[in-house]
């Protein structure tokens, strides 16, 4: 991502993103790339490439707000609980988490200069990670006591067989 549109005030601002971890290569799953390449051979056949992949219907780069104004409806439409576009990237980073991606990956997923910032911001910890977490962690303590189990019980036996011996 080297260049992002901003809604303020004072009307769009295209230009980099605001920090140099933010200005990136953003992973997608195969089904995108085929849309996204398929929506560029078209744009290509239709006539010089425009500078941005999604365009309104005269040809405009697509304002922030409207796209922030699609999604409202979007979700009105389909009877979930109010949630705003931005909430989809904590979605996305708790979903990566869920799926065992490690922390550092959703970090540069997410274009963060700290992981401090990922962790206490964008994930939240799913009941089923937690209940895997502990499972995980009860599998790896049982593990090892029942290896200490066994090697005491061999010593034990060791040491009888040891003492019935007559010299």
């Amino acid at each position: 991502m080297a260049q992002q549109r901003v809604q303020t005030s004072g009307g769009i601002i295209d230009g980099p993103p605001k920090s140099a971890a933010s200005r990136r290569t953003i992973a997608q799953d195969a089904e995108s790339v085929r849309l996204l390449r398929a929506l560029r051979r078209e744009q290509l056949q239709a006539g010089p490439l425009p500078k941005y992949a999604f365009l309104s219907a005269r040809g405009a780069p697509l304002r922030p707000d409207y796209l922030t104004a699609r999604f409202h409806d979007l979700v009105v439409a389909s009877g979930l609980p109010p949630i705003r576009l931005h909430d989809l990237r904590h979605g996305a980073a708790s979903l990566a988490l869920a799926a065992h991606t490690d922390l550092q990956v959703v970090q540069g997923m997410l274009g963060h200069s700290s992981i401090m910032l990922t962790a206490d911001t964008y994930t939240s910890v799913l009941p089923t990670v937690c209940l895997e977490a502990t499972d995980a962690s009860a599998k790896l303590v049982l593990a090892a006591a029942r290896k200490t189990s066994r090697r005491l019980r061999w010593r034990c036996r060791a040491e009888a067989f040891s003492c019935c011996k007559t010299e």
